[in-house]
């Protein structure tokens, strides 16, 4: 997103602005759909977000931008930029580096389960289920290998989790092959969970995968494949 190449003042005349000039703004995470913050966007704010592609901001309290991440090194990667209906929120869809809120948590909206008691500290849903199963993966690592599926591969080893990937990848290929619904269904599940299961073992987070699939988001998926092939080998 360039608004070089694009008209910046029809860019900003698109937003209705309140009467000091701003537009509440909210970050998703493009990965998980989860709703991380909500903060405010002058004009300036705007163009800058997209000419660096980085989730800049207009302070109230200071009066004056702020770009998220500029101290805590917790940038925000545009990944899309969307304007509501009625041209008054924005929406940045983006790639969270580290925790969203300035206290730490994963995403602003921690507290919930008002009552008598008050606001309480909430734990963040997880922004999608693959974030839960690796959450549940992660946690079965230390279980008793004799009580959980996910233990006993983790403490197999390497070769063993692989052999069980490929055999998940062979009977997917056997389920759409034989074009029932149902069968492929459940085989791309086993996949994918069993492919969860060797990302774990070699320490990485499936959101790792989601992350490099938003970057590719937009790209043509031929003129991508080029690019890898012309990289040079490290």
């Amino acid at each position: 997103m360039n608004p070089a190449a694009a008209d910046s003042s029809a860019i900003l005349q698109a937003v209705r602005w309140n009467s000091d000039g701003l537009v509440p703004a909210i970050a998703q995470d493009a990965r998980t759909g989860q709703v991380l913050m909500l903060a405010w966007m002058n004009a300036e704010a705007l163009i800058a977000t997209l000419r660096d592609g980085l989730g800049t901001y207009w302070s109230r309290s200071r009066q004056g931008l702020w770009r998220k991440g500029e101290s805590s090194g917790h940038y925000q990667r545009l990944v899309e930029l969307r304007l509501d209906c009625d041209g008054d929120t924005i929406l940045l869809r983006v790639i969270q580096e580290g925790p969203a809120c300035h206290t730490g948590e994963q995403t602003c909206f921690f507290l919930g389960n008002p009552g008598a008691g008050g606001w309480q500290h909430q734990a963040p849903p997880a922004g999608s289920i693959l974030q839960s199963l690796q959450a549940t993966i992660q946690a079965r690592r230390g279980a008793d290998p004799g009580q959980s599926y996910v233990a006993q591969l983790l403490h197999s080893g390497q070769d063993r989790i692989l052999k069980k990937v490929g055999e998940e990848a062979a009977e997917f290929l056997i389920a759409c092959k034989n074009r029932e619904a149902a069968p492929i269904v459940a085989e791309a599940a086993d996949l994918v969970f069993h492919l969860m299961i060797a990302l774990e073992e070699q320490g990485l987070h499936i959101d790792l995968v989601l992350g490099e699939l938003a970057r590719r988001e937009g790209l043509s998926g031929l003129a991508e494949k080029a690019a890898r092939q012309a990289a040079p080998a490290a």
